[in-house]
């Protein structure tokens, strides 16, 4: 395996890059990098439509993100690179087809997550800010998603994760990410498909591991970021904890 590391290394990290386009695990990190980032402002919108009052918004995005979340996103890739061409006469390479199916499919677990941290905060929140005078939205965009969004991090960084193993789909369309390089190593070696196919292994969970210990440790931080003190009467003791505990 040292061997056969030492001999394929750099067309493993990067493909032909740079006599030829990019490849490998770059081409994989920067895929899944772009494919969240993209698709983060859109999950943000609909998940705001997720919790609007608004039926007529609300219901709309409810179905577009439930059909979406159900579909395989193998399928999305077919259906974008073989059929869409055929009907619309344009036919897009295999980094776009890929890179809009992973924006299309993070954009509706993302939306998810944000509506699950928007109703994880207490309702209380919403009527302060209700009654100081803020209309709903503006109440939303400033207290309750900045909220949201902080508490959102660990999920942000576990659905990095999974569009880093989704971009492997991308080999069925002869896009050269890390798993297609690998068949490639593997056809010119013919004998080593064991080591080609544990290097493989062994770089996804490095990096999917590393990544999951991060999102632990954010929210360790995020559970133990301190909370502030209850506030004082004017006799100065303090006022009693929701639970009714006075502070030790």
């Amino acid at each position: 395996m040292l061997e056969l590391i030492d001999t394929y290394w750099l067309y493993f990290l990067i493909g032909q890059y740079p006599k030829g386009p990019l490849g490998g695990l770059a081409l994989t990190l920067v895929l899944a990098t772009l494919g969240l980032l993209l698709a983060l402002p859109l999950g943000v919108l609909l998940g705001v439509a997720r919790v609007s009052p608004l039926a007529w918004l609300r219901l709309p995005v409810t179905g577009l993100v439930f059909v979406v979340r159900g579909t395989p996103l193998l399928m999305v890739v077919f259906w974008a690179y073989f059929f869409l061409p055929s009907v619309t006469g344009h036919k897009t390479d295999q980094f776009s087809t890929m890179l809009a199916a992973l924006v299309l499919f993070d954009a509706a677990y993302l939306a998810e997550i944000v509506r699950a941290g928007l109703q994880a905060l207490p309702k209380g929140q919403m009527e302060a800010a209700r009654s100081l005078g803020l209309s709903w939205w503006r109440a939303l965009r400033l207290v309750l998603l900045p909220q949201a969004l902080r508490h959102m991090l660990p999920s942000l960084v576990n659905q990095f994760i999974s569009t880093i193993k989704e971009t492997s789909l991308g080999t069925i369309i002869g896009l050269s990410e890390l798993s297609y390089i690998a068949n490639q190593i593997n056809a010119q070696v013919l004998v080593k498909p064991m080591e080609v196919y544990l290097t493989l292994a062994g770089s996804y969970f490095i990096l999917c591991f590393g990544l999951s210990r991060l999102a632990y440790a954010l929210e360790r931080r995020l559970n133990a970021a301190p909370r502030p003190l209850p506030e004082r009467s004017d006799a100065g003791s303090p006022v009693p904890s929701p639970q009714g505990l006075a502070p030790q």
